[in-house]
C-alpha cells in the first residue's frame, strides 16, 4: 500500500494528461489541511483565551458555516461508515487508507466547526486561520476533482458512485465556506465601532481585506474626488492611541527604575555595610547623593566608590521600549524572515523555465505550471513584505506617540536645576528630531539581521552556480562601500556647511525685510541686494561640489552591479577553460546579483541610522532621569492651625546641591490677611513665592500651605488661546463671575481693543497682548480659579499706575475681591503698603523684619531705608498727571524696567533711574497720544488706522480683517505651466539633452543584457572558447558606457539645478526689492521668508533629486517593456491594460498621499508649540494642578497627528500591494508567453526577459513615489514663481530725465491739487493738499493721530505714488525721475530707528562712499564719537539684529549720524514719540538747528515745543489743510492748533 504512495512518474511527469495516484489523493493531499488546522490550533486557541475583543451576536453568516461545517462532517462519516460498509460485504479486506482519512478529516471539520463558534464569542470578525484552512482544502482538492473526472470520461461509467457524489458535495461545501469566509461579521457588542462617528474601517475588515489592504480603498477614492480635510480621517485605532501607549511605556520604565534601584541598594548593602548613607529623595533612578564619613571607609573613599557605582548602573531605557513595543515587533520580524526565504524561490524558478525551454520535448502544462508558481510567490512575497512594512511603520509610530508623551509627562514634573540644564529649544528637539529618529529606525531594523541573511543566502545560491568565482563579484561589493562611505561622510560636511550658509542669508534676508521700510526711504537696496547674493554665491558653490561627489555616488549605485557580473562572469570563463557561460547560468547569476544589491545597500544607511538613534536614545534616557520635584515638599494636609501659610526654619537652593537662596525663613500668615513682600531687586521675593509653590529645592525646614493655591508669576504666562480661555483655564464658564473679573482686572476696555473680542485668538507668548494686558490677564486667571491662597509675584509692576491703583483697589486691597482670602503680594508698589496688613522685609535671602506698616515705620530698619529709596513713587500718586494717562488705552511704562528681577544682579540705582525717566515722559506727553507701547503688533493691527482711515467705528472693522489677506494654498494637480517654468529655467534644450542621456544609458544597459543573451547562446553552438575575449571585451565596454552616461547625465542635471535654483532666487530677490511698500503691509513677513527659506531650499535640493530618481525610475520601467516586447512581441497586448490600471492607482494615490502629508504637516507644529508653550509655563501649570488636564491635551494634538500619519502609512501599503500587483503580472504574461511561444525562443532570450520583468516592481513602485514628490516639490516653484511676479514699484532710475549732481540748489518744495491713497479701493488719505515752502524754512507738521501727518513725508519718498495732483521740488516733478535718484536726495530719521546686524560702519554707510574722518564727524556731531569710541573695535563695532545691543537712544542717534553724512537740501524728521529720553531729544533738536540751518526741514512733532520756533506750522485734519502759519499767529487765531497747545501746557 504505501509503496504506491509515491508518485508515479509514467502516471505524473511525462505525459500531457498529468494525474496523481488514488492513494496519493486520499492521504498526503487530504492529509495537509488537517495537519495545519491541528498545529495551529493550541496556539490560536491560547490567543484568542488571551485577546477577548467581546461577544458578536449569532448572525446569518455565522449560521451559513457552522451548518456547513457539520454537513462536511457529515459527509465525511458517510464515507468512513460506507468503508465499513463494504469491508463487512465484500470478500477481503480495505486498504487502512480509506478508514483513516475520512475519520481524520471528519474530526477536523468538527474542529473548524468549534473555532467558528470560539471566534465568534471571542469577537474575531474575520479569521485568518480558518481562511488558510479552506483556501488549502479546496486547493487540495482540485487535483482529485480533476482526476475523478478524467477516470469516468475514460472508463464511461463511474465505478464507485457513492464516493464520487459524497466528493463533489465535499468539494462543493468546501468552496462555499471559502468564499464565506471571506466576508466579516459584525463588530462585536459595545465595542469602539460602533460609538465612534468615524472608525477606521481596518478593525472590521476581513481577513484578505487586511492582508491586501483593500479597505484602505474608501478613502483613496474620497482623496480623489476632493482634497481631504481633518474631518474626513478615521479616529485611531485605540490600540495606537496616547492613552494605551504612553501608559505602556511608562509602566515599563517605572519597572526599569525600580530593578536599577534595587540592584543598588543591594550593593550598596554589601559594600558599605559599615558606611551610613545619605539618602537620595529621585524616585525616578539615578544614584543616591553623597555619603557621610564614619565608620571603616574615609568620606573620600565613599565618594569615590559612589560615583563608579553611579556611572555603573542606570536605568535603560532602550530595555523598557523593547519590553513595551518588542512583541509587536517580532511579528513583522517573522514575516520579514518569510519573506527572505521567498525571494529566493523566484531564481530558482527561472532557472527551471530556462531548462524547460532548453528540452523541447517536455509537456507545455510544465512551462505553465511554472509561471503560475512564480507569479504565486511574487504575490505571497508581495502581501507577506507589505504586513511586514504596516508592523514596522505601526511600531514606529507607537514609539514616537509613546517617547513623546514620556518626555511630555517628564518636563512637567523636573526640578528647576534639571530644567537649566537644557534650553527648551533643546527639550522641544527630543520630541521632534530624536523621537522621528526612533520611528524612521524601526522601518530599517530588521535589515539588520536580513541584510546579512540575504547576502549568505544569494551568495550560496551563487557559488552553486558559478563555483568560486563568485568571490570575484563579492570583492568588487566590499570594495564599493568603503567608497561610498568617504562620498557620505564629505557630503555631510558639505551639508553642514551649506546649512550655515543658508542660515545666514534667511537671518539676513529677514532683518532686510523687517527694515525694508528704512531700505526704500535711505535707497540702501542695491548695497543689501550684493549682501544677500553673495551669501547666495557661496551656498551655491557648496551645493556645487555635493553634486559632484552625487554624481559619483549614483554612479557607483548604478553600476555596481553591473561591475559585479562583469567581474564575476570574466573570472568564470577565463579560469577553466570548461566553464562555458550558458543562460541558464548567466541570468540567475544576474537575478541573484539583482537581489544582492539592496541588502548591501540598506547595511550601511541602517548601521549609521542606529549609531544616529543611539545618540538620541541617550539624550532621551538622560532627559527622562533628570531629577523630579519632590511633591511632599510643601505640607498641603496641615489644617489644624489658623495660619493659612507657615514657613518654619525653611533653608532652599535652586539645585540639589547649589548654595541656598533663602536662609532660616521663618513666616506665618493668618487666614484672610493680605501680606506684601517687598525688598530690593534680587533679594529672594520671587524665589520666596517659588519656594511656597514647592518648586525649590527644601534643604531644611518646613512648609505647610493649607488649601488650594493660586499663582500670578512676575512675567505672566499666556498660552496660544482665546482670551477667555486664558481666564478660565480648565474651569467651567459663569458669565457673572466672569463679567465681574474682567471689570475688577480692568479688562473690559481692552475687549472692545481686541478685534474678536475675548474671543481673540491669542498669539503664542500672548504676542498681541502689550505687556500689562498680560499681567492683567495672568491676575484674572488667578481670580477666576476661586484658590484659598494668592501668590501674587508683583503682577503690578508691568501696568501704568492709575491701572495698578485700579487693580489694588478692585482686586487685591481690603476692599477688594479677593477680600478674606489668603493673599501674599510681591510689590515695589510702595503707595499701597499703608493698606496691608502685614509687610515682610526681604535681604538677601533672609526675612530682615516683619510687621505692619506703622511697626516697621518705628524700628526705624531696612523697611525705612527702602521707604527712602523708592520715595520718587510718592511723587508720581501725588500729581494728577495720572488722569492725563487713562485715556490712553494701553500701558506707557516700560515694559522690561522692573519686570527683570530675573536677572538677580541689577542694582538700585538703575532702577532710580528708571524711575526719573518714568516720571519725566509722563510729563513730556502732549494731547497727541501715540504710546511708546504701539510695538509692531499693535501697529499691524492699527495700520489701517494709521493710515488715516476716517475713524468711523463701523467702517474700520471690516477693513482691519481683511488687511492680510489669507494665503492661498493650491490644492488639486499642479498645472503643465508650472513644470515648464522650471525647464524655462534650466534651458529647454539641456533638459532635452539630460533626457536623451537616460535614454542612451537604458539602451546602452540593454545593448549589455542583449550582447549576454547572444554570448550565451554561443554555448549552444559549441563555439564559446573561440569568442570569449571577443564577447567580454563587448559586455564591458556597453556597461562602462552605461556607467559613464549615468554619471554624465548626473553631472549635468546638478549644474543644471544650480543655474535654475540662481535664477529662480535672482529673480525672486530683485522683485522683492522693487516691490512696493504697500505690499509689505498687507503681507506677513513670515510669508516672504518663507519663499526664500523652504521653498528655495526644495529647489536647490529636494526637488533636482526627485527628478534625478523620477527620470531613473521612468527610463528603467521603460527599458523592461522594451525587453519583453523585443524577446515575446505578444505582450504588447497586455500593457495596455496594465498601464491603465497603473494610471488610476498612481493618479487615486497621488492625489490622496499629497493631501495627507499637508494635514500631516500642518497637524505637527502644534505638538511643539504646545510643548515648549507648557515648559515655559510648568510652574503655573504645576500651581494651579492642571497637570492631568495638559496631558490629557498634549496625547490628544499627538493623536490628532498620527490620525493623519497612519493613513498616509497604509496609503503606502496600499499602493505597494497594488503596483506590485502589477508588476507581479508583468512576470506572469512574460513568462506564459515565452512557454506559448517555447519553440521559436532561444533560451537565453527567455532568461532575459524574465529576469527583466523580476526587477520591475521595485521601479514601478518608485516610480509613483518620486511622480508624488514631484508634484509636492514642484509646488514650490510655483510658489516662488508667485511672488517675482508681483506689481513692481517705479524704476530706480530713469536714464533720460535723471536730475543735476547738485539738485535740488535751493530746496522748495511745492504740493498742488495733491491727493493720495495707501491702495487701490481705499479712501484718499490726503485730499487737495496745496502749499509751496521755500528753500531754509522749517516746517511743523501737527494733526491728532490718522490725520495725515506720516502720509506727507511718504509722498515725498513716493512710497506713495499720487492718486491725483503731483508735487515739485525745485521746478523738477518728482514723479518722472527715478526712485533711487529721488530718494537719495532727501533725508529721512525715521520715527522707529532701524539698524541692521554688521558693523556701524555699514549702518551708517552701505555703499563705502565716505572716508573713516566724515564718519567720525558725524558721529561726534551726534554724540555718539565718546560711546564708539570707547569700544574696542570703533567703528567696526558689530550690531546685532535690530541693533539690541545698543539703546533705543542710541539707535536714534545713529539715524541722526546718517542723515548728517547725507546731508541733504531736504530733511524730514519724523520725531520719535516715547522712545527717548528728554536729553537724547535736546541733542537731536539742536544739532539740527546748528547742522541743518540752511536746509528746508519738515518736522512731524508729537511735543509742540520742540516746534514753537519753527518758520510755519501746517496743521492737518483728516487729509486736508486746516490751519497753515507762524505758530504765534496760529495760537493768536485761537483755532485747533491752540486747542492742542493748551492741552501740552504752553499757552
Amino acid at each position: 500500500m504505501w509503496v504506491k504512495l509515491s508518485m508515479e512518474p509514467n502516471l505524473t511527469l511525462y505525459t500531457d494528461q498529468p494525474d496523481l495516484s488514488e492513494c496519493f489523493q486520499l492521504s498526503v493531499l487530504s492529509w495537509i489541511p488537517c495537519i495545519y488546522l491541528w498545529l495551529t490550533f493550541p496556539f490560536y486557541g491560547l490567543y484568542l483565551k488571551r485577546n477577548n475583543k467581546g461577544y458578536i451576536m449569532m448572525s446569518i453568516l455565522n449560521r451559513v458555516k457552522t451548518i456547513f461545517g457539520f454537513i462536511l462532517w457529515i459527509v465525511c462519516w458517510t464515507d468512513l461508515f460506507s468503508a465499513f460498509h463494504e469491508m463487512q460485504h465484500s470478500s477481503g479486506p480495505k486498504p487502512p487508507i480509506y478508514f483513516v482519512t475520512p475519520l481524520m478529516v471528519g474530526m477536523t471539520m468538527l474542529l473548524a466547526t468549534f473555532l467558528i463558534q470560539l471566534e465568534r464569542l471571542r469577537g474575531v470578525q474575520s479569521s485568518g486561520v480558518l481562511f488558510i484552512f479552506w483556501a488549502l482544502s479546496v486547493l487540495c482538492a482540485i487535483v482529485p476533482f480533476r482526476s475523478k473526472i478524467l477516470q469516468a470520461s475514460a472508463k464511461e461509467e463511474i465505478a464507485d458512485k457513492l464516493r464520487f457524489t459524497t466528493f463533489y458535495i465535499y468539494f462543493g461545501l468546501i468552496l462555499a465556506q471559502l468564499i464565506l469566509s471571506c466576508f466579516s461579521e459584525k463588530p462585536p457588542l459595545f465595542s469602539d465601532v460602533v460609538t465612534d462617528p468615524n472608525p477606521c474601517p481596518e478593525s472590521s475588515a476581513g481577513f484578505l481585506s487586511t492582508m491586501t489592504f483593500w479597505w484602505f480603498t474608501s478613502m483613496a477614492i474620497q482623496g480623489y474626488k476632493a482634497p481631504l480635510e481633518s474631518k474626513d480621517l478615521w479616529s485611531l485605532n485605540k490600540r495606537d492611541r496616547s492613552d494605551i501607549i504612553v501608559p505602556q511605556l511608562l509602566k515599563e520604565w517605572e519597572v526599569e527604575n525600580a530593578r536599577v534601584q534595587s540592584q543598588q541598594d543591594k550593593q550598596t548593602q554589601a559594600m558599605y555595610s559599615k558606611v551610613p548613607l545619605g539618602t537620595s529623595n529621585n524616585h525616578v533612578g539615578g544614584g543616591g547623593g553623597g555619603g557621610g564619613g564614619g565608620g571603616g571607609g574615609s568620606p573620600e573613599e565613599v565618594e569615590v566608590l559612589l560615583s563608579k557605582r553611579k556611572v555603573s548602573q542606570q536605568p535603560s531605557f532602550l530595555r523598557s521600549l523593547i519590553k513595551a513595543f518588542g512583541p509587536y515587533f517580532l511579528i513583522g520580524s517573522a514575516y520579514k524572515l518569510l519573506q527572505d526565504l521567498i525571494t529566493f524561490v523566484n531564481p530558482q524558478l527561472l532557472s527551471l523555465l530556462i531548462t524547460f525551454i532548453k528540452n523541447k520535448d517536455v509537456p507545455s502544462w510544465w512551462g505553465f505550471a511554472l509561471a503560475f508558481l512564480m507569479f504565486g510567490c511574487a504575490i505571497l512575497q508581495t502581501i507577506i513584505l507589505h504586513q511586514h512594512f504596516q508592523y514596522c511603520f505601526v511600531t514606529g509610530m507607537r514609539l514616537r506617540t509613546a517617547i513623546i508623551g514620556a518626555i511630555y509627562r517628564k518636563a512637567l514634573v523636573i526640578t528647576n536645576e534639571a530644567k537649566r540644564s537644557s534650553t527648551v529649544g533643546e527639550v522641544v528637539n527630543l520630541m521632534s528630531v530624536d523621537a522621528q529618529r526612533f520611528m524612521d529606525l524601526t522601518t530599517f531594523l530588521n535589515m539588520l539581521w536580513s541584510a546579512p541573511l540575504q547576502i549568505v543566502l544569494a551568495l550560496f545560491f551563487l557559488w552553486q552556480n558559478l563555483g568560486a568565482s563568485v568571490l570575484a563579484g563579492v570583492a568588487v561589493m566590499v570594495l564599493l562601500i568603503p567608497f561610498n562611505a568617504v562620498i557620505a561622510m564629505k557630503t555631510r560636511e558639505f551639508q553642514v556647511e551649506q546649512m550655515q550658509y543658508k542660515d545666514a542669508r534667511i537671518k539676513l534676508m529677514s532683518e532686510i525685510l523687517n527694515g525694508i521700510k528704512v531700505l526704500k526711504l535711505y535707497a540702501w537696496e542695491n548695497s543689501f541686494q550684493d549682501k544677500v547674493l553673495e551669501i547666495r554665491q557661496k551656498e551655491l558653490n557648496v551645493l556645487r561640489k555635493t553634486s559632484y561627489l552625487s554624481a559619483l555616488s549614483v554612479m557607483a549605485w548604478t553600476s555596481a552591479p553591473f561591475m559585479v557580473a562583469l567581474t564575476t562572469f570574466a573570472v568564470y570563463v577565463t579560469v577553466d577553460k570548461n566553464n562555458i557561460l550558458d543562460a541558464q547560468k548567466a541570468f540567475v547569476s544576474l537575478a541573484l546579483f539583482n537581489i544582492l544589491r539592496f541588502p548591501l545597500n540598506m547595511l550601511p544607511q541602517v548601521i549609521s541610522s542606529i549609531v544616529e538613534a543611539s545618540v538620541s536614545l541617550k539624550r532621551i534616557q538622560a532627559f527622562l532621569s533628570h531629577d523630579e520635584l519632590d511633591p511632599e515638599a510643601v505640607d498641603r494636609k496641615h489644617s489644624s492651625s489658623e495660619y493659612a501659610v507657615t514657613v518654619i526654619n525653611g533653608t532652599f537652593s535652586w539645585a540639589k546641591q547649589g548654595s541656598a537662596a533663602l536662609h532660616n525663613i521663618n513666616v506665618m500668615v493668618p487666614q484672610g490677611s493680605l501680606l506684601a513682600v517687598v525688598g530690593h531687586v534680587g533679594c529672594g521675593k520671587s524665589s520666596l513665592v517659588s519656594a511656597l509653590l514647592g518648586e525649590m529645592e527644601k534643604l531644611e525646614g518646613q512648609i505647610s500651605v493649607k488649601g488650594s493655591v493660586a499663582y500670578a508669576p512676575q512675567q505672566a504666562w499666556i498660552q496660544n488661546a482665546t482670551l477667555r480661555d486664558n481666564i478660565l483655564f480648565g474651569r467651567p464658564y459663569v458669565e457673572q463671575k466672569y463679567r465681574c473679573i474682567l471689570e475688577a482686572c480692568a479688562l473690559v476696555t481692552d475687549l472692545e481693543v481686541l478685534p474678536g473680542g475675548d474671543q481673540t485668538e491669542i498669539g503664542e507668548k500672548g504676542i498681541n497682548l502689550s505687556g500689562g494686558q498680560r499681567q492683567r490677564v495672568s491676575l484674572a486667571r488667578a481670580l477666576y480659579s476661586d484658590a484659598d491662597v494668592y501668590l501674587l509675584d508683583d503682577p503690578l509692576s508691568a501696568v501704568d499706575a492709575h491701572v495698578a491703583k485700579h487693580i489694588f483697589d478692585h482686586v487685591i486691597g481690603p476692599d477688594g475681591a479677593l477680600r478674606g482670602k489668603t493673599r501674599i503680594l510681591v510689590t515695589h508698589g510702595i503707595s499701597f503698603l499703608p493698606q496691608v496688613d502685614n509687610i515682610l522685609v526681604m535681604v538677601d535671602g533672609r526675612v530682615s523684619e516683619m510687621g505692619s506698616y506703622q511697626d516697621l515705620l518705628k524700628q526705624n530698619g531696612a523697611f525705612a531705608e527702602f521707604l527712602r529709596n523708592y520715595s520718587l513713587e510718592d511723587i508720581i500718586e501725588d500729581e494728577d498727571i495720572t488722569m492725563e494717562m487713562i485715556e490712553e488705552e494701553d500701558e506707557s511704562f516700560p515694559d522690561d524696567a522692573l519686570s527683570n528681577h530675573t536677572d538677580m544682579v541689577d542694582n538700585e540705582p538703575v532702577v532710580n533711574e528708571t524711575r526719573r525717566q518714568f516720571i519725566r515722559q509722563i510729563s513730556i506727553m502732549s494731547g497727541d497720544g501715540d504710546n511708546p507701547r504701539t510695538k509692531s503688533i499693535r501697529k499691524r493691527r492699527c495700520s489701517e488706522l494709521k493710515h488715516g482711515e476716517p475713524m468711523t467705528g463701523d467702517k474700520k472693522e471690516p477693513k482691519a480683517d481683511k488687511l492680510i489677506q489669507a494665503e492661498t494654498a493650491e490644492t488639486g494637480k499642479v498645472k503643465l505651466k508650472v513644470y515648464w517654468e522650471y525647464v524655462k529655467a534650466v534651458g529647454p534644450l539641456l533638459a532635452l539633452f539630460i533626457c536623451f542621456l537616460y535614454g542612451c544609458q537604458s539602451a546602452s544597459a540593454i545593448g549589455a543584457n542583449i550582447w549576454l543573451t547572444q554570448w550565451t547562446n554561443d554555448a549552444k553552438l559549441n563555439q564559446s572558447a573561440m569568442h570569449v575575449h571577443k564577447r567580454l571585451g563587448v559586455y564591458a565596454a556597453l556597461g562602462m558606457t552605461q556607467g559613464f552616461m549615468v554619471m554624465l547625465s548626473t553631472l549635468i542635471l546638478s549644474l543644471c539645478k544650480i543655474k535654475a535654483a540662481r535664477k529662480l532666487h535672482l529673480a525672486l530677490l530683485e522683485n522683492k526689492f522693487h516691490t512696493p511698500q504697500a505690499f509689505y503691509d498687507t503681507t506677513p513677513l513670515g510669508r516672504i521668508i518663507n519663499r526664500f527659506s523652504k521653498d528655495i531650499y526644495v529647489i536647490d535640493e529636494a526637488l533636482p533629486s526627485t527628478i534625478l530618481m523620477f527620470l531613473g525610475t521612468l527610463f528603467s520601467s521603460m527599458s523592461v517593456m522594451i525587453v519583453i516586447i523585443f524577446s515575446t512581441p505578444i505582450f504588447a497586448v497586455v500593457i495596455v491594460p496594465l498601464a491603465v490600471i497603473y494610471f488610476f492607482v498612481q493618479r487615486f494615490y497621488v492625489a490622496t498621499s499629497r493631501q495627507l502629508k499637508r494635514l500631516e504637516s500642518v497637524s505637527r507644529s502644534p505638538i511643539y508649540s504646545h510643548f515648549s508653550e507648557t515648559i515655559t509655563g510648568t510652574s503655573v501649570i504645576r500651581a494651579y494642578g492642571r497637570n492631568s488636564a495638559f496631558v490629557l491635551l498634549s496625547d490628544t494634538k499627538v493623536d490628532e497627528n498620527q490620525k493623519s500619519y497612519y493613513p498616509g502609512i497604509v496609503a503606502n501599503r496600499w499602493l505597494g500591494v497594488r503596483i506590485e500587483f502589477i508588476g507581479n503580472c508583468i512576470v506572469l504574461f512574460a513568462a506564459l508567453f515565452a512557454v506559448i511561444a517555447k519553440d521559436t525562443l532561444t533560451d537565453s532570450l527567455v532568461g532575459l526577459s524574465v529576469s527583466y520583468a523580476l526587477q520591475v516592481t521595485m521601479s514601478l513602485n518608485w516610480m509613483v513615489r518620486m511622480t508624488s514628490d514631484l508634484e509636492s516639490n514642484i509646488v514650490a516653484v510655483e510658489r516662488v514663481k508667485e511672488y517675482s511676479e508681483t506689481q513692481t514699484e517705479a524704476p530706480w532710475e530713469v536714464e533720460d530725465k535723471k536730475p543735476p549732481s547738485n539738485w535740488p540748489p535751493q530746496g522748495n518744495v511745492e504740493f498742488r491739487e495733491y491727493s493720495v491713497r495707501y491702495r487701490e479701493g481705499l479712501d484718499l488719505v490726503l485730499r487737495n493738499l496745496t502749499l509751496q515752502v521755500k528753500g531754509g524754512e522749517k516746517i511743523g507738521i501737527v494733526g491728532r493721530t490718522g490725520a495725515g501727518k506720516s502720509s506727507m513725508t511718504l509722498c515725498l519718498f513716493r512710497l506713495l505714488e499720487a492718486a491725483a495732483g503731483e508735487i515739485t521740488i525745485d521746478n523738477l516733478k518728482i514723479a518722472e525721475i527715478g526712485l533711487h535718484d529721488l530718494r537719495s536726495k532727501l533725508t529721512i530719521i525715521p520715527q522707529e530707528p532701524v539698524l541692521f546686524s554688521g558693523s556701524l560702519r555699514m549702518n551708517l554707510d552701505p555703499f563705502e562712499k565716505y572716508s573713516d574722518e566724515d564718519l567720525w564727524r558725524a558721529l561726534e556731531l551726534s554724540h555718539l564719537k565718546k560711546f564708539v569710541s570707547n569700544q574696542s573695535s570703533k567703528l567696526d563695532l558689530e550690531c546685532s539684529e535690530g541693533g539690541e545691543n545698543l539703546s533705543v537712544g542710541q539707535r536714534q542717534l545713529v539715524c541722526l549720524a546718517r542723515a548728517l553724512l547725507r546731508k541733504t537740501r531736504i530733511l524730514i524728521l519724523d520725531e520719535a514719540t516715547a522712545a527717548i529720553d528728554l536729553e537724547t531729544d535736546d541733542l537731536i533738536q539742536s544739532t539740527i538747528r546748528t547742522q541743518f540751518e540752511d536746509c528746508t526741514v519738515f518736522t512731524i512733532a508729537h511735543r509742540l515745543n520742540t516746534i514753537m520756533d519753527y518758520s510755519r506750522v501746517l496743521v492737518l485734519d483728516k487729509g486736508q489743510i486746516a490751519e497753515f502759519d507762524t505758530p504765534t499767529n496760529l495760537i493768536a487765531q485761537r483755532g485747533i492748533f491752540y486747542g492742542m497747545a493748551k492741552d501740552a501746557g504752553l499757552v
